[in-house]
């Protein structure tokens, strides 16, 4: 196949379930040796647009033409897609531990691949196999073929995903997110796979919501909204130069050189048009000071604990936001509401796997109204850290103090009565929430500690829709199930039950890798709104560096366990001094 002769037709697909229409008329062509990026918001049709092309939709499938090479994939029958799958079309899905058996080795799920769609033997299964884990830069590859997923790390499971969609040699990579939650170095590599695949002639079908991986490996951009293409064209215009408003808004929405306080989401006003299942919050959420009522707003001077502090005002302008940056870098330093001191962590030897240091003299310190960024590769310590300081899990050595009281380590029940001061916010929102209570009835709970005298009364109802207001929910939200929400509306509900007890400090652990880049957006500005407002500390753990730049006013790097680097965020990215730290920057998108 060459570029004038298309491996894969995509011509007038739609994909509907019931009367619903979720992929309306998008056409394009993918060449061998070609990659083609399919960006958008959460709900636009990404995805089912490229599990139609493996007969995964679940839905009813047309189109005047949907071919790959000489075969009609629109007149498939199962068996005729077995075939294809595995074999002719590759698949890498996001979430890698979902993906992988828990209970079996890597080399056998590669293996199963290789089983079912060649006519190798089993010793040259296993050669292929181990080529695989090779080729996508698996540390000790003979080894990892006998680990199962839930002893890799994030990116380890990853790679060894990708290693079992492309040991079979597949004509197209239809890659949905596959850098998603991985940290720069990881996610470079993984990048550096697909780039090396496509590079050799391999078609690659990649699903992003991070432009800067899109930009890096991406030929052709195709911009999907409502199910629709609304702009396609070569990357680099596409991206430089976009033409419809929906594509500003998302380049616009990237927080990559947006100083501290500058505002990344769009206007209400900006977003009319938006489909009804985007995540948009309510114009009141965008307003820089708002009144405020009810216990869940109240203001929190007399609150224990409380310290007044100076936040810069939210800017508009990116401009407006680096003169108040400035600004804030000459007022006092706030007090410390959080601090670490000599951390050490170590998990005991388990049968040929030997100790394992996982955090080893962490010394950190937090202050009021201040975002600590914390970064590194997989594996560094960062949420082992992360659980010290929140008291789920005991140190070896060392203490934590919050408020300048003893926290860690401390029996939970001597901790109990300030339990509430210290919140949390995680990466997968819908793991942490009981699938079968509606969204009221989660916020209830957090907003009475477990005090069943209030279920029912009309003004914990009240606070309920207070609270949901506060992170820009609408309030009928309350009545429905988290299962039934988008993952930017999970996230603030998320945010709202973290704010329900009213703490001081709020541990972020990815609270926006799995979010699309507008949605991103957004719970960003929430959360800064909310810290300015309220003084809020954040720990802000992240792999996106950007991110990381926007979000925070100091940043700490960790290694193998301990912190190498540590400083003003602009200082420490624009002049890292340790060999880590710069290896981090270089490989961002």
């Amino acid at each position: 196949m060459t570029a004038s002769v298309p491996l894969l037709v995509v011509d007038d697909l739609r994909v509907s379930f019931g009367s619903g229409t979720v992929v309306d008329g998008v056409s394009f062509t993918l060449a061998a040796g070609e990659c083609v990026a399919i960006v958008g918001e959460s709900g636009s049709g990404k995805s089912v647009t490229a599990r139609a092309l493996l007969g995964l939709t679940g839905g009813t499938v047309a189109s005047r033409r949907l071919t790959l090479g000489e075969t009609d994939l629109a007149g498939l029958g199962e068996r005729a897609w077995r075939r294809v799958r595995g074999a002719r079309v590759g698949l890498v899905l996001q979430d890698a531990l979902v993906s992988l058996d828990p209970l079996r080795p890597i080399g056998r799920e590669i293996d199963d691949a290789l089983r079912l769609q060649t006519r190798l033997t089993p010793r040259q299964r296993r050669e292929r196999a181990l080529e695989a884990l090779v080729e996508v830069g698996m540390p000790d590859p003979e080894a990892r073929l006998g680990s199962r997923s839930g002893e890799l790390s994030g990116g380890l499971r990853q790679r060894a995903l990708i290693a079992a969609a492309l040991a079979v040699r597949p004509e197209l990579v239809v890659a949905d997110e596959p850098t998603t939650a991985l940290d720069a170095e990881v996610q470079r590599v993984v990048v550096d796979r697909l780039r090396a695949l496509r590079d050799g002639g391999t078609a690659v079908l990649m699903i992003s919501h991070d432009l800067g991986v899109v930009r890096r490996l991406a030929d052709r951009v195709v911009v999907m909204r409502a199910g629709e293409v609304v702009e396609t064209g070569p990357t680099a215009e596409v991206l430089d130069a976009p033409e419809h408003e929906y594509t500003r808004m998302l380049v616009a929405a990237l927080p990559a050189g947006a100083p501290r306080g500058a505002r990344l989401s769009a206007p209400a006003a900006a977003s009319a048009g938006t489909p009804p299942d985007a995540d948009q919050p309510a114009p009141a959420a965008e307003a820089p000071t708002r009144a405020v009522s009810s216990s869940v707003n109240r203001v929190m001077d007399d609150e224990p604990g409380h310290v007044p502090v100076h936040r810069p005002e939210r800017s508009s302008s990116r401009a407006e936001a680096q003169t108040a940056a400035a600004r804030a870098l000459d007022t006092p330093a706030a007090p410390v509401v959080l601090s670490a001191s000599g951390l050490r962590r170590v998990f005991p030897a388990r049968g040929a796997v030997p100790d394992r240091v996982a955090v080893d003299g962490v010394s950190l310190e937090l202050r009021a109204g201040e975002t600590l960024g914390l970064v590194g590769a997989s594996g560094s310590g960062k949420t082992t850290t992360a659980r010290l300081l929140l008291g789920l899990d005991a140190p070896d050595a060392g203490t934590v103090e919050l408020l300048g009281e003893p926290w860690t380590p401390l029996h939970e029940r001597d901790r109990r009565a300030r339990r509430r001061l210290l919140g949390a916010v995680y990466q997968d929102p819908a793991s942490s929430f009981d699938p079968r209570l509606p969204v009221g009835r989660l916020l209830a709970d957090a907003l009475t500690g477990g005090d069943r005298t209030r279920v029912g009364s009309g003004a914990l109802r009240r606070d309920v829709v207070a609270l949901l207001d506060r992170v820009g929910l609408a309030a009928d939200l309350a009545d429905r199930g988290t299962a039934s929400l988008s993952g930017g509306q999970r996230q603030r509900v998320a945010i709202a039950r973290a704010l329900a007890a009213r703490p001081r400090v709020i541990v972020c652990d990815e609270p926006v890798s799995a979010l699309d880049v507008s949605v991103q957006a957004q719970v960003l500005d929430l959360l800064d709104d909310l810290q300015r407002e309220e003084g809020l500390a954040y720990l802000l753990i992240s792999h996106d560096l950007d991110v990381v730049g926007h979000m925070a006013d100091r940043v700490a790097v960790m290694q193998h366990g301990r912190v190498v680097e540590q400083g003003r965020t602009a200082e420490v990215f624009a002049a890292p001094r340790h060999e880590h730290t710069r290896a981090l920057l270089a490989a961002r998108p």
